[in-house]
């Protein structure tokens, strides 16, 4: 019995079980948290805690679903201590990631993100000048940061 089309869940559940997979939702997960979007390899190596070989592996697997593209810097490909290319979301990416409430999570992610020790190669990759996001995607990863000074909350009440 094939129920292929008959269902009209099935993309919703094949997209949802894809995103599950533990080292894709890092990986998503870390993209949300960095403070451009978009990261190295090396980065995402690092804040994963995952080999290379299985970090390309994912984001070939994420850049085949149209989730993730990469992104080429030009001007890093003259030098060895910056990175040239960086994996970002895509359109289609964040239509997925907004349907399944994951930019919800952005300002949680963005603060793990902050508050990981990082190594001195890291914070050159991630300080690295690196393309612009499409105008869309960037928009709908944008949210407002709390400017909060910690003198001025009552701990107490948050306020």
């Amino acid at each position: 019995m094939d129920t292929g089309d008959a269902n009209p869940f099935a993309e919703q559940q094949r997209l949802f079980e894809f995103l599950s997979q533990d080292t894709r939702q890092l990986i998503v997960q870390e993209l949300l948290g960095h403070p451009t979007h978009l990261m190295s390899l090396a980065e995402l190596e690092y804040m994963t805690g995952k080999n290379r070989a299985t970090i390309k592996n994912h984001l070939d697997t994420l850049r085949d679903e149209d989730i993730l593209a990469q992104y080429i810097f030009e001007p890093n490909k003259e030098t060895r201590e910056l990175p040239a290319q960086f994996y970002g979301f895509t359109e289609r990416g964040v239509e997925i990631l907004h349907d399944y409430k994951y930019l919800r999570g952005v300002p949680v992610a963005r603060a793990l993100y902050e508050n990981t020790r990082k190594t001195e190669k890291i914070q050159r990759h991630e300080a690295a000048p690196r393309p612009d996001l499409p105008p869309a995607v960037a928009k709908a990863l944008e949210f407002d940061e709390p400017d909060l000074d910690i003198d001025d909350v009552d701990v107490s009440t948050g306020r």
